[in-house]
This record gives C-alpha cells, sequence and structure tokens, in this order.
C-alpha cells in the first residue's frame, strides 16, 4: 500500500493463501486505484520462489525493490518444542528470506542497481519467553542482512533491515498467548503497537533514494521504554 502511495510504477505481491491475496490485491486497489499484480508462493519451496521471480520479471520488465515479509511465529517453551516447531519457523523466517534474496540479487548485481528490504525484529537482540524459534530466525536475518550487503555492494546493490518491537495486526493474536500483547503494549513508550504503515513507512524509505548510503543496517522500529 505504501509503496504505490509513494509513486511505485509497477508491483507484484506475494502470499500462500490465495484467499488473503486476493483481498490484499483488492484492498490496494480501493484504497489507491491501482491494482497490484499477484502470484501464489511458499517460500519455502525453492522452484515455487523461481517461479515468483520469473512472474514478476515478466509482468514488470525487471524487478527494483524486493521486500521480505513472510515470517512465521508462535509460542512454545524450548522444553516443550518439537522439531517440527522450531524447523517451520526457522524454514518460512530465515530460510525464506534467504532463498528470496538469493533470487534477487541473481537478478539485481548483474543490472548494477536496486534494493532488498527485510522485516526482522527486536526478538534478533533481546530474549522473550516461548520465542526462541521465532528469535532465532529474526536474528539471522539480521545476519543475512549484513553479510548479503557487503556481498552486494560491488554492485551498487542495497539490502537493509527493520526491526519492529511490536506492530500490531490480527495475524499476531492469533499467536499469541491471552494477555501477552496488552503487557508487551505497556512496555512500549506510547502504550500501544505500532500500526503496520508505521513499520512500512521505514522499509518504503530504506527501498528508496533517500538511503542511498545505507547498506547493511537493521533500523530499529520501535518505542520502548529504556
Amino acid at each position: 500500500m505504501r509503496c504505490v502511495e509513494e509513486g511505485a510504477a509497477e508491483l507484484v505481491i506475494s502470499d500462500i493463501h490465495e484467499r488473503r491475496l486476493g483481498e490484499a490485491t483488492d484492498k490496494i486497489k480501493a484504497e489507491t486505484g491501482k491494482r497490484p499484480d499477484a502470484v501464489l508462493c511458499n517460500v519455502t519451496k525453492e522452484d515455487e520462489v523461481q517461479a515468483m521471480f520469473d512472474f514478476a520479471i515478466e509482468k514488470m520488465g525487471h524487478v527494483d525493490v524486493l521486500m521480505n515479509n513472510a515470517g512465521l511465529g508462535g509460542y512454545a517453551k524450548i522444553v516443550d518444542m518439537t522439531d517440527d516447531q522450531w524447523n517451520v519457523v526457522l524454514d518460512v523466517t530465515l530460510n525464506g528470506c534467504f532463498r528470496c534474496t538469493r533470487a534477487a540479487l541473481k537478478h539485481m548485481m548483474p543490472r548494477g542497481t536496486g534494493a532488498i528490504v527485510n522485516n526482522a525484529s527486536v526478538l534478533g537482540w533481546r530474549a522473550q519467553e516461548g520465542q526462541a524459534h521465532y528469535a532465532a530466525a529474526k536474528a539471522g536475518v539480521m545476519a543475512l542482512t549484513r553479510c548479503s550487503a557487503i556481498e552486494a555492494a560491488e554492485a551498487h546493490v542495497r539490502v537493509n533491515c527493520v526491526a519492529p518491537s511490536l506492530a500490531t495486526h490480527p495475524f499476531l493474536a492469533k499467536v499469541t498467548p491471552p494477555g501477552l500483547l496488552e503487557e508487551l503494549q505497556k512496555r512500549e513508550a506510547f502504550g500501544r503497537g505500532a500500526e503496520p504503515w508505521e513499520v512500512s513507512n521505514v522499509m518504503v524509505f530504506l527501498a528508496s533514494d533517500y538511503s542511498s548510503y545505507m547498506t547493511g543496517e537493521v533500523l530499529s522500529v520501535s518505542s520502548q521504554r529504556a
């Protein structure tokens, strides 16, 4: 939504859920007048990631910006966490980011231009009960951001990352124990979580030429108390 509002000429969005993807395209069209192209993709599947990039390049001619936003969370203490619970969060949140970044760099680096914006979390720095898998994945996204930025810099491709503290959206409530969101909101200086657009503002900044000298950076989008 914010990309379109800031003048993105062409946009391709993706999701694993067909209904949710359709609802997103309809909402963007209703609120901006521009309908993005849409493609289904499971980021844990390399062939689907490649198909997504092939689709985007066919539709737009090339890809200037990639925003890695696919993620999966949950709540489980380490002593109770199964291998499957650990693996699925890492595969979607970290490995998916890697697969999409790799595909984007193969396209962007030969062109000598491009920007990648990843979505991490302050949990990549800080500890929270029940979030070992998610925190490990997001710390990995931060490290992937820094390393890929160094490798891509010679081709003038930038890779940066946002780390929200608490972004409030309907999916978050589904995977959070009762009462925890309210407790986390109290820790924020403003007494609330960020609206998604408040995070996407920073992502759009990192995708734009306004951040032309920034690469390998992780920006915290938060209002947490010291």
